[in-house]
């Protein structure tokens, strides 16, 4: 006999289990399979950005990051000598936050386990065969199982069997440099959280790794040495780049994990074929340049969940489905550009290479480029201009993009934030003006709205005369409608 849920999700790191809490949240039955025992001890990411500190927010569960991360108020691009300006965001988090990936899958699964997600470890998926009416999953354990969904996920990173047994291409080009990274204990730790240089020799930057204790050094040394990713890295050889490089290894020491990677670049030609669907480093990899890899992985998932479960549970048409892919390739071309392009200029050893660095140096300074990099980079800039199954073209800018945490004063005299009304995971219908309402498409059904009446007491001046909004469960407006007046609804 073999087990039916509503999706089966393959790969239990951040995207999938974020995954698996938005459907969970929705009621669907859903399990994820994760081929390790244990939860990884290598943080191959340290940073969560702003906006996907918003989605964690959107759920009501930020806290627990922001209590054991460490906030930056600034980013890099390329390790180039500017710095991008975080300060400027309009929203909650403006900074990026310096915690193990480790840490912070810890915590996903955390929220996944209370909401009652189904995590199989040491399940290792071998095989999937699709048909119209859902697909199946057979693989091992322990023994053989065999698992049955209507839907199947493929967030098992860039080696993914889901998108081999689907026949996706995963397009790009090979790998080349000779980055490698440590994550070590030092013994005379830099007097500023952020440490980076390029020069002849190479490039190299430091930072905490979040937990209190350990430093990561991630180094790409000009020279060719003739080594790949299949070859050891050692405490050594890392001391020895970074004294070359930057003048002093701070005394590095007690290595947590040493490893050697490179900027092999690939998208996944389309992130869905029929019943199946690709999120995080299944549909993109990239050279790990500014952070971005999981928080767009999670932002994928964010994007997905809600849609998957809606379909799911027939509160919404088909068609909404294709909007994944419409509304987050373009996300992943950008990612695949961005990246090959910070690659590019971090290996540029030579005269004009570091030449290049410096007009792209002098570029940062101009507030205005500095500020769409910074935006690029966190997430915050990610727009979805196209009108969703049944909606009208939008009736003002803030149709398509996210919207920020507002407080709120309630129709009933309660005070309340905006993400506050959206935890549940359904849209949010915000009266703001009486008798205003923002046209909404047949298919929404009642039961997927929170309907709200109330005014913003901070921040109303990004609502402009807007007098009622609906909000989609992502965060993302989808409709407006101008009001007459301000007054308590």
């Amino acid at each position: 006999m073999k087990d039916v849920y509503d999706c089966i999700v393959v790969g239990g790191g951040p995207v999938g289990l974020w995954l698996s809490c938005e459907l969970r949240l929705a009621g669907l039955r859903v399990v994820v399979i994760e081929r390790r025992t244990q939860r990884i001890n290598q943080s191959r990411a340290l940073t969560i950005h702003g906006r996907t500190l918003e989605v964690l927010s959107l759920r009501g569960i930020e806290e627990r990051f922001l209590a054991v991360g460490k906030p930056v108020r600034s980013g890099h691009y390329a390790v180039l000598d500017t710095r991008l300006d975080f300060d400027i965001f309009d929203s909650r988090f403006p900074y990026t936050l310096f915690i193990p990936q480790e840490t912070t899958e810890a915590l996903i699964e955390e929220f996944a386990l209370e909401l009652g997600v189904e995590i199989l470890r040491g399940a290792m998926a071998e095989r999937i065969i699709s048909e119209s009416d859902g697909v199946t999953v057979f693989g091992t354990n322990d023994r053989p199982f065999e698992l049955s969904g209507r839907y199947v996920v493929g967030a098992d990173g860039a080696r993914s069997l889901v998108r081999s047994e689907t026949g996706i291409e995963f397009e790009g080009h090979s790998g080349n440099g000779a980055w490698f990274l440590g994550d070590v204990v030092l013994a005379s730790p830099p007097d500023t959280p952020l440490v980076s240089a390029f020069n002849e020799h190479g490039c190299v930057l430091v930072a905490p790794l979040g937990d209190g204790a350990h430093y990561r050094i991630v180094v790409n040394e000009a020279e060719d040495r003739g080594r790949t990713r299949q070859d050891a890295v050692t405490l050594e050889e890392l001391r020895q780049a970074t004294a070359r490089i930057l003048g002093s290894d701070f005394g590095a020491h007690s290595p947590l994990w040493l490893s050697r990677f490179d900027n092999e670049t690939r998208l996944a030609k389309t992130y869905r074929r029929g019943n199946i669907f690709l999120a995080g480093d299944a549909a993109h990899i990239h050279l790990p340049a500014g952070g971005q890899g999981m928080n767009v992985g999670i932002q994928d998932a964010m994007n997905l969940g809600w849609k998957l479960a809606a379909v799911a549970k027939g509160t919404a048409p088909v068609e909404l489905l294709d909007t994944y892919e419409s509304e987050r390739l373009p996300v992943g071309i950008y990612l695949r550009d961005t990246t090959m392009a910070q690659s590019h200029l971090i290996t540029a050893f030579s005269a004009r290479g570091r030449a290049l660095r410096g007009v792209f140096n002098d570029m940062l300074k101009v507030p205005a480029i500095n500020a769409y990099f910074a935006n690029q980079v966190s997430g915050f800039a990610v727009h979805y201009p196209d009108p969703l199954p049944g909606f009208g073209a939008g009736r003002s800018t803030l149709v398509g993009g996210r919207i920020r945490d507002t407080p709120l004063r309630l129709s009933d005299g309660t005070d309340a934030t905006l993400f506050g009304l959206l935890s549940k995971g359904q849209w949010l219908d915000l009266t703001i003006s009486e008798g205003t309402k923002a046209e909404r498409p047949d298919w929404l059904h009642p039961h997927s709205v929170v309907e709200a009446r109330g005014i913003p007491t901070d921040h109303a001046d990004t609502l402009g005369n807007i007098g009622a909004l609906l909000v989609r469960p992502d965060g993302y407006v989808a409709q407006t409608a101008v009001g007459s007046s301000r007054r308590e609804a």
